[in-house]
């Protein structure tokens, strides 16, 4: 039976799922299982295994998705435990590294972490390597593309760009570098030395390198390319870029050309770049069979020859006519005539030298590439097990031995199999154990079949992870015959089977040709080949650490696709970034933010300053809902303040009324108010009035009635109808009396102290409310009106801990409506919710909403209550979190994390560093002392939103669903992702950056 478990928005790179994968495959009870992230194509694959579920289908690409075939249920538990051990595990080693490493989630916190930094390693999954790569090129960088998959166009256009910006792509599909003797990627631990290669393979440089390396000698650089880099559509622009720049690096005294079979026309360009150069050349094109060098060239047949002519070269020691004993290294076993060579290759590269040796010695015909295949051909077959078809929702085989263990004994049991050709690569990336996976699977095969031959190659050095000397050994023990490369391997499994290589001696003939000037390599590249690589390290977290052991610097981008990987999206989100104006736009709004000078000038009837409270009306939270739409608390609050107004005499009456279509219904945004919870509010409730004297506006708030049964939870008894009388005949006047004979209260001043006593202004103003009742009560004290009112009020202020919460709501309100009057940018000017709905606003669009279902708040409840009780999220006070307070400041008030659901100091300062990722700027005047004073996070990007998928976060209080029971607890609600999605591409239209069709197309799809 199949068992799906989704993990929304929890992205793990490729490698990691696959290692995870293969970790639980073996455990009890377990018949089949895979874990991949959400993408159509890894849905594609789940299909073809058998294991796509209606519930996987909709799985998004940041989501997990694990699949079990499994006989009984209980093994899911034991299957999810094991999951998050093994993800830990992988923290742990992270974390546990000597070295430091800092942990970004964007270009913009890369490039402030590490300003200098000069390549990016890129391990993405293909489909969004190119918009990485364009990323990197944008910021200046290198970049070092270990992902494949990228388009043949995306790759000529990046490389193009790449050149006329003095910039190096090495790959796509680039497993193996080494820059300034620091390791990048797949790639084995060499000496430094005066050898400089470009190569366009990878285990080609790596199997060049380890030679050079056990040869005594040692490299320069290793500079890849990627396989199509010598093709028509590409050019060779970086082949050729990199040989530019190699021959003006003065340490690089011999340079290496590896290559798999180029476009003639782009081979002979390379050559002809290579004649013009002042340095000696050793240069395979493998597919051909040189029979003579020319003028600086030497042209070399195999890895090997080209390693030992590199050496020959670096020492200053004549060219040898011939690198080949004529004589076989072995004798043919009479057991093995008429048998068939099989090679099982790890690595592309050294399968390509294994099939062209074996055809050219017996003229099969030649190399192929089909399915795997590099040679098929009258029973002698060559697989690269690291083939697309072998690799699609697997490991590769470096670092997943089963592909190899399963074709070892597939090809074992055919009689005509004589000799099995192996390598075990090694280096950083690659299995720890290989060889001894190899070495079960060969001791296995050869008791059934005691004249198989093993002929297998180490391609390492002495200094690699995996212990060179030792993996010989074991391979040895198993009975393995170990050569000291691919070359001699091949040719001990020719001679076995009684065949041989002919190698002609080869002699220097003058160059006639023409040479052409020398390109100057760029400021750029000669840095990238005069220092040690500063790394932007985007995706596999492993490839950081050999970066940092020998003596690079990085920041670690902990990368998960932009926009949720949605294709349509991240074309959106491109186009918006590059509009030149928008930066510019944004911070001028932001600065609205900065700038505002609230102040609390009086409290009055609401009908006194908002005009449209006439007749029937009624003010609400959020965005534009209906009546019978609206939850039960907000329902309530509707009937409460029915009674209040005296348009009902009786809760019956009331909801006639409302249910009849009586009473009308604006949101408080759309007249300069805000409201907490329910938000309702009629002509004779009292609100706040503050002004923002930067614009000279006006924004009004109800006041906090206080704790236990209150109109914004949805209760309308008669003590809360007395209440609010209460409020507006006695607490009313009398603030408002206080507030002019003040001249008003600065609200910045009251906030800026708060903030340093731990409030963050939404679930916790126990600070502020001390500093506004601080600031009021003499005044109160001295005014003319009855003591038993002074003492009413002064009591109620003095019990009222979230009383500023008001005040703050209506600060905000001022403050996003003065910054919005300025009507450009991408900046979040409301965020709001009905318990229906979820609503932003944005600077751009003016007083456009754009809404989607809204979440239910999550976190920790009063007793008898719980989860199932809450009320889906509810209220104006977003608001706090649109400034920047709030969630958004949750570091602040580090005291309340624990009450709204989180552990404690660490997770606020996590949380308002991710809040930070989204935001544009830092707000100077509300610095927070557990921050290092920095200022709170301001001025929500919907760009930044979407293509983090990081949403803001608001603590809030936590409403029962059902009218009159209050607040049941409290905790934080993620605003939803499609608001911010719908907005960007409505702005997008707005800016003619997408047709009217194709937004609307685009809105359909986000509104699914």
């Amino acid at each position: 039976m199949l068992y799906t478990v989704i993990r929304e928005n929890s992205y793990q790179d490729s490698i990691n799922l696959m290692l995870l994968t293969q970790n639980i495959s073996g455990m009890p009870q377990v018949n089949k299982v895979q874990v991949m992230m959400g993408t159509d194509a890894n849905k594609d694959i789940f299909n073809e295994a058998g294991l796509l579920t209606e519930k996987a289908k909709f799985a998004k690409p940041n989501d997990m998705m694990i699949v079990l075939d499994a006989d009984s249920a209980d093994v899911v538990d034991d299957v999810l435990k094991q999951i998050d051990k093994f993800l830990s595990d992988l923290s742990v080693k992270h974390d546990d590294t000597n070295e430091e490493t800092t942990d970004v989630v964007n270009w913009d916190e890369a490039m402030s972490k590490a300003p200098d930094a000069n390549l990016a390693l890129i391990s993405v999954p293909g489909l969004y390597a190119a918009d990485e790569i364009e990323n990197a090129l944008d910021h200046n960088l290198n970049a070092f593309v270990f992902s494949d998959n990228v388009s043949l166009e995306d790759e000529a256009r990046l490389k193009k760009k790449a050149h006329e910006k003095g910039l190096l792509v090495m790959g796509p599909d680039c497993g193996t570098g080494i820059i300034s003797n620091v390791p990048l990627a797949f790639t084995n631990v060499v000496r430094s030395g005066n050898i400089g290669l470009v190569g366009a393979s990878g285990t080609g440089i790596q199997e060049v390198t380890s030679m050079i390396e056990r040869l005594g000698g040692g490299v320069t650089h290793a500079i890849g390319t990627g396989g199509r880099d010598l093709s028509d559509p590409v050019g060779a622009i970086t082949m050729k870029d990199a040989i530019a720049g190699l021959a003006q690096h003065d340490p690089t005294e011999v340079i290496g050309i590896i290559s798999k079979p180029p476009a003639k026309e782009v081979r002979d360009e390379v050559v002809q770049l290579l004649h013009s150069i002042d340095k000696p050349v050793v240069a395979i094109f493998l597919g051909e069979k040189p029979d003579h060098h020319e003028g600086n060239i030497y042209f070399a047949h195999t890895l090997a020859e080209t390693a030992e002519i590199a050496m020959d070269l670096a020492n200053g020691q004549d060219i040898k006519p011939s690198y080949y004993d004529s004589d076989p290294i072995t004798s043919t076993d009479q057991n093995l005539t008429g048998k068939k060579i099989i090679g099982l290759y790890s690595g592309g590269t050294l399968a390509y030298e294994a099939g062209m040796l074996i055809s050219e010695a017996l003229n099969l015909g030649g190399i192929i590439s089909e399915d795997g295949y590099v040679l098929k051909a009258d029973g002698y077959e060559v697989l690269d097990l690291g083939d697309d078809i072998y690799t699609q929702g697997r490991p590769h085989p470096m670092i997943d031995p089963r592909i190899r263990v399963q074709k070892i004994n597939e090809y074992a049991n055919l009689d005509d199999t004589g000799v099995i050709l192996l390598d075990d690569v090694l280096g950083y990336g690659t299995d720890d154990n290989m060889a001894q996976s190899l070495a079960d699977a060969i001791e296995e095969a050869t008791r059934s079949h005691p004249q198989l031959k093993f002929v297998t190659t180490v391609c390492g050095t002495q200094e690699d992870p995996q212990d060179y000397d030792a993996a010989k050994a074991t391979l040895k023990k198993a009975g393995a015959i170990v050569c000291d490369n691919n070359a001699e391997a091949v040719r001990y499994a020719l001679n076995l089977v009684g065949k041989d290589i002919n190698e002609p001696a080869k002699q220097k003939e003058v160059y006639s040709g023409k040479t052409i000037e020398l390109p100057t390599p760029s400021e750029s590249l000669l840095d990238l080949l005069y220092t040690k690589p500063r790394v932007v390290n985007v995706g596999v977290a492993e490839f950081l650490q050999p970066v940092l052991v020998f003596g690079g610097s990085g920041v670690q981008y902990n990368w998960k696709p932009v926009a949720g990987g949605n294709l349509k999206l991240i074309k959106v989100l491109r186009k918006v970034k590059a509009l030149q104006q928008r930066e510019a736009d944004n911070q001028k709004v932001v600065d609205g933010f900065k700038n505002a000078k609230p102040f609390l000038v009086d409290v009055v009837p609401a009908g006194s300053v908002i005009s449209q409270l006439k007749g029937h009306t009624l003010l609400h939270a959020g965005p534009p809902i209906e009546y019978a739409d609206m939850t039960e608390p907000m329902q309530g609050a509707c009937v409460g303040a029915i009674l209040f107004e005296g348009w009902a005499n009786n809760e019956v009456d009331a909801r006639k009324m409302l249910e009849n279509g009586e009473v009308k219904f604006m949101c408080n945004h759309e007249v300069q108010a805000v409201g907490p919870m329910g938000g309702i509010t009629s002509a004779h409730m009292a609100v706040l009035v503050v002004k923002n004297q930067l614009k000279d506006n006006f924004a009004y708030c109800t006041m906090n009635e206080g704790i236990g049964k209150v109109l914004r939870f949805g209760a309308y008894s008669q003590e809360v109808i007395d209440r609010l009388h209460w409020m507006a005949e006695v607490l009313a006047p009398t603030l408002s009396k206080a507030l002019k004979r003040l001249g008003g209260l600065n609200v910045n001043v009251m906030m800026a102290k708060a903030i340093t006593m731990g409030d963050e202004f939404h679930q916790r103003n126990i600070a502020a409310s001390l500093v506004f009742l601080k600031e009021v009560t003499p005044t109160i004290m001295s005014l003319e009106i009855p003591e038993k009112d002074k003492e009413d009020v002064v009591q109620f202020l003095a019990d009222t801990d979230q009383f500023f919460l008001s005040i703050m709501m209506a600060t905000g309100k001022s403050m996003v409506d003065a910054a919005r009057m300025y009507q450009h940018g991408t900046v979040t000017t409301t965020m709001t919710r009905n318990g229906r709905d979820f609503g932003i606003r944005i600077s751009g669009l003016g007083d456009q909403w754009f809404t989607a279902p809204v979440n239910t708040p999550k976190g920790l409840f009063f007793t008898g209550f719980s989860q199932a009780d809450a009320n889906p999220d509810i209220g104006d006070s977003a608001i706090a979190e649109t400034v920047g307070f709030g969630g958004m400041a949750m570091v602040a008030a580090p005291g309340v994390t624990r009450f709204v659901g989180f552990g404690g100091f660490k997770d606020a300062q996590k949380i308002s560093d991710q809040m930070s990722t989204i935001t544009i700027d830092r707000n100077p005047n509300f610095t927070i002392p557990t921050w290092d004073f920095q200022g709170t996070a301001t001025g929500i990007d919907i760009v930044k939103v979407v293509e983090t998928g990081v949403t803001p976060i608001i603590n809030t209080g936590i409403a029962s669903k059902v009218a009159g029971v209050g607040q049941v607890g409290a905790g934080t609600v993620r605003a939803p992702l499609a608001c911010f999605q719908k907005a960007l591409v409505a702005f997008a239209r707005d800016q003619q950056l997408l047709s009217e069709k194709d937004a609307d197309d685009l809105m359909h799809e986000l509104a699914k």
